[in-house]
């Protein structure tokens, strides 16, 4: 693991959730994307040594539509830079880290991104994140 790359938080709606990071806060929106296949909406916010990344569900199915339903809105998971996201992957499996799924998936600005399951880390939803060469990798 590099570093922690961004913090997610889940909000019902990103619009209402800025004024508050942006005006409140003081901190400055990098950049507003949707991602089809997470079947979400992301805001990414400079907070200084970390990003946040705000998750807005587009429509009911996707996982952050789900976390909201059953959580409300708050910190859905923190990531991780990595490189070589296979690697990492198989080296956490052998280590017995159940993940969420066998193969990366491209995630906001493109990045290679995999989830630990939080059985596996006490609770914790944690995502492996390789930007790799990608030059918009979450901004």
């Amino acid at each position: 693991m590099k570093k922690v790359d961004h913090i997610g938080i889940a909000v019902r709606d990103i619009t209402n959730a800025l004024p508050h990071y942006i005006d409140t806060l003081g901190l400055t929106l990098l950049g507003i994307e949707e991602v089809e296949n997470q079947k979400v909406k992301v805001a990414f916010i400079d907070a200084g040594n970390v990003k946040l990344e705000l998750l807005e569900p587009i429509g009911e199915e996707g996982a952050i539509a789900k976390f909201i339903e059953k959580r409300g809105e708050g910190i859905h998971h923190i990531a991780f830079g990595v490189t070589d996201i296979r690697k990492r992957m198989l080296e956490l499996k052998e280590k017995g880290v159940h993940l969420l799924q066998e193969e990366p998936n491209v995630g906001a600005g493109g990045a290679d991104v995999a989830f630990l399951h939080p059985k596996s880390s006490f609770g914790v939803l944690y995502e492996l994140c390789d930007k790799g060469d990608k030059p918009n990798g979450h901004l």
